[in-house]
C-alpha cells in the first residue's frame, strides 16, 4: 500500500497556521473546554477526576449510546468510535476493499475517499456531480458505471465541497440499487444536521439499508474537530466485526477527555448545532451579496446545507488566483485543483464568526487589482 500525498492537507499545513484570515475552513465555529463544561454543573469536576487510563476500543459505552440518538433504530452496538473520520474511512476501506475491486466515488470528493481505494488495487470511477445543474447526480451514469466487480459506492451528503443535497427520493433510489447489485454503500455524512431547513434532512444511510455504513465526526456540524471523535454506523455486523479488529492496528482506542468531552457536547447538541446554524445563515447572505456584487468575477450557486461551497473563477487561473490573494492579502481559499487538476472552482468556508473579516479582505484584493488595472489572478 503506497498514498499519494494528500494535496488539500499539503496545501492547508503550508498555510493555515501563518495566513491571518481563513475564508477556506470546513468546520464550524469552535468552542473552549470552558464553553463545552459549562453546558452543565458538575462537569469541571467530572473531567478533572477522569483516569487517563485506556478507553474500550470501541468507545465509552455512554459516548455510544448518545450517537445512537442521533439515528433512528440504531443502538450503542451498531457504533463504532474512531479517532477522528479520517482513521474511520481508513479503517473501513482495508477491511472491505481486495486487489481489482470496482469502487464509485461521488466527486468532487476529499482525497481519502478514493486514493485509499486506489492504493488497495482497487478500480475507482469518479461520479460527477453537475456543476451546471447545482452539482446534481446522474443516477443513470451510476447505472451505466456498475460492473461484475462493484464492491462500494461512496457518497457524501451534505456534499463537501459543495453543499449538494438530493432529496429523499433519490437517497432511496441509491439503496434500491445497492440492494439489487449488492454493492456496498459508504455514506460521508459529517455535515448532517448542517440542513438550512430541517424539512430536507436525509435519513442516515444506515437506517435506510443494513449493508451500509454511515460516517459522522465531531468535527464538523458540532465545531469539535480538536476532540478527534468520529465514528462509524452499521448494522452490517461482519463489517463492524472487522473494522473493531482492524483498529487495533491504528489506534487501538481514542482519549479518555475527547472522549469524555465529546459526550458532554452531544447531550448538549440542540444549542451547539443552532448556534452553528445561525452563523452559516447569516455569513450566507453576506456570501449572496458579496457574490452578486461580482458576479462578473464568480458564477455562484448557493448550498442547500452546511459551511462551505465551491464558487467558480471566471477571472482566469483560480491557482493563480487563491496564490496572489493569499500572498497579498493573507487571504486563504482552497483552489479546486486540489481536488482535481481541471477545476475552476475553488472552496470557500462560512462557518465562522470571522467571515466578514475575511470577506472584506477579499473585496479589498478585488478593488486594488481594478485600480491597478490588473485581472484578479
Amino acid at each position: 500500500m503506497k498514498l499519494k500525498p494528500f494535496r488539500l492537507e499539503r496545501y492547508l499545513s503550508k498555510y493555515e497556521f501563518s495566513a491571518p484570515y481563513l475564508l477556506c475552513c470546513s468546520d464550524c465555529e469552535s468552542f473552549s473546554i470552558g464553553e463545552i463544561l459549562d453546558f452543565e454543573n458538575g462537569t469541571e469536576e467530572s473531567l478533572f477526576s477522569l483516569r487517563l487510563s485506556y478507553t474500550e476500543s470501541q468507545g465509552s459505552l455512554e459516548l455510544r449510546n448518545h450517537i445512537a440518538l442521533l439515528y433512528n433504530g440504531i443502538s450503542s452496538k451498531n457504533v463504532l468510535v474512531h479517532a477522528g473520520a479520517e482513521e474511520a474511512i481508513f479503517n473501513f476501506m482495508n477491511v472491505t476493499l481486495n486487489d481489482d475491486d470496482h469502487v464509485i466515488v461521488h466527486s468532487p470528493h476529499y482525497q481519502s475517499l478514493g486514493d485509499i481505494a486506489r492504493s488497495l488495487g482497487a478500480h475507482v470511477t469518479e461520479w460527477q456531480g453537475d456543476s451546471g445543474k447545482d452539482w446534481q447526480l446522474d443516477l443513470n451514469f451510476l447505472e451505466d458505471s456498475l460492473t461484475e466487480r462493484t464492491k462500494l459506492l461512496v457518497v457524501n451528503f451534505p456534499h463537501n465541497p459543495t453543499g449538494y443535497l438530493p432529496d429523499k427520493n433519490f437517497l432511496a433510489d441509491l439503496s434500491m440499487l445497492s440492494n439489487k447489485y449488492g454493492f456496498i454503500v459508504f455514506s460521508d455524512e459529517v455535515y448532517r444536521f448542517l440542513e438550512y431547513r430541517e424539512a430536507d434532512r436525509l435519513p442516515a444511510f444506515c437506517e435506510l439499508n443494513e449493508r451500509a455504513v454511515s460516517l459522522g465526526v465531531m468535527s464538523k456540524s458540532f465545531g469539535l474537530a480538536g476532540l478527534r471523535i468520529g465514528w462509524v454506523v452499521t448494522r452490517n455486523k461482519d463489517i463492524y466485526k472487522e473494522m473493531a479488529s482492524f483498529k487495533d492496528y491504528t489506534t487501538i482506542c481514542n482519549s479518555a477527555p475527547s472522549e469524555y468531552l465529546a459526550t458532554v457536547a452531544l447531550r448538549n447538541r440542540e444549542p451547539i448545532l443552532t448556534r452553528n446554524l445561525e452563523i452559516i445563515r447569516n455569513n450566507l447572505k453576506s456570501l449572496n451579496v458579496f457574490f452578486s456584487k461580482h458576479s462578473d468575477l464568480f458564477q455562484w450557486s448557493p448550498p442547500k446545507a452546511g459551511p462551505i461551497a465551491c464558487p467558480r473563477y471566471l477571472g482566469g487561473s483560480v491557482d493563480e488566483f487563491c496564490h496572489r490573494l493569499v500572498t497579498k492579502k493573507g487571504v486563504l481559499l482552497l483552489p479546486g485543483s486540489l481536488y482535481h487538476e481541471k477545476y475552476d472552482f475553488f472552496r470557500i468556508g462560512f462557518g465562522r464568526k470571522n467571515m466578514m473579516k475575511c470577506l472584506k479582505k477579499l473585496a479589498e484584493f478585488i478593488e486594488d487589482s481594478k485600480n491597478l488595472g490588473m485581472n484578479t489572478d
